[in-house]
C-alpha cells in the first residue's frame, strides 16, 4: 500500500472514532432528557454520565488529537454498561455499537501506524544495504 492509502485508512479510523463519540453523546442526551421508555428521573444520570458520556467525550477528543491509547481506554471504560444496554430493547442498543466502534477505530489507527513504521524501517534498511554495495 502506498503512503497516501495508509494516510486515508488512518484518517478513516480517526473519523470513525469521532463519529462514534458524537453519536454516544447524542444518545446519552436522549437517554437522560428525552427517554421514550421511562419517565425522567435523577437515578441514572450520574452513572450514565460517568460510564457513557465521559468515555464518549474521551473517544472524540482522542480521535481528534490522534491519541490512540485514550480511545482504547474509552472502549474499556464504556464496555460494561454498553454491553448491558446493548442487550436491552430500544434504541439504546446503539451504545454497544458505538463502544465497539471505539475499538475498531483504535485497531485501524494502530495497524495503519504500525504498517507505516514497518515500511519506513524497510526503506531505511534497503537504502543502507544499497549504500554498502557501492
Amino acid at each position: 500500500m502506498q503512503e497516501k492509502e495508509m494516510s486515508k485508512i488512518y484518517k478513516f479510523g480517526q473519523v470513525l472514532g469521532i463519529i462514534a463519540g458524537i453519536v454516544s453523546i447524542v444518545l446519552w442526551f436522549i437517554l437522560v432528557f428525552a427517554n421514550p421508555y421511562a419517565p425522567p428521573g435523577n437515578g441514572p444520570i450520574i452513572t450514565t454520565f460517568v460510564m457513557l458520556f465521559l468515555p464518549a467525550c474521551l473517544a472524540t477528543y482522542s480521535s481528534l488529537k490522534s491519541k490512540q491509547a485514550l480511545i482504547l481506554i474509552a472502549f474499556i471504560w464504556s464496555l460494561p454498561i454498553s454491553l448491558y444496554v446493548y442487550f436491552t430493547p430500544g434504541i439504546f442498543f446503539f451504545f454497544g455499537i458505538t463502544s465497539l466502534l471505539y475499538l475498531f477505530s483504535y485497531v485501524i489507527i494502530f495497524v495503519s501506524q504500525k504498517i507505516t513504521e514497518m515500511k519506513k524501517i524497510r526503506q531505511n534498511s534497503i537504502s543502507i544495504s544499497n549504500t554498502g554495495k557501492k
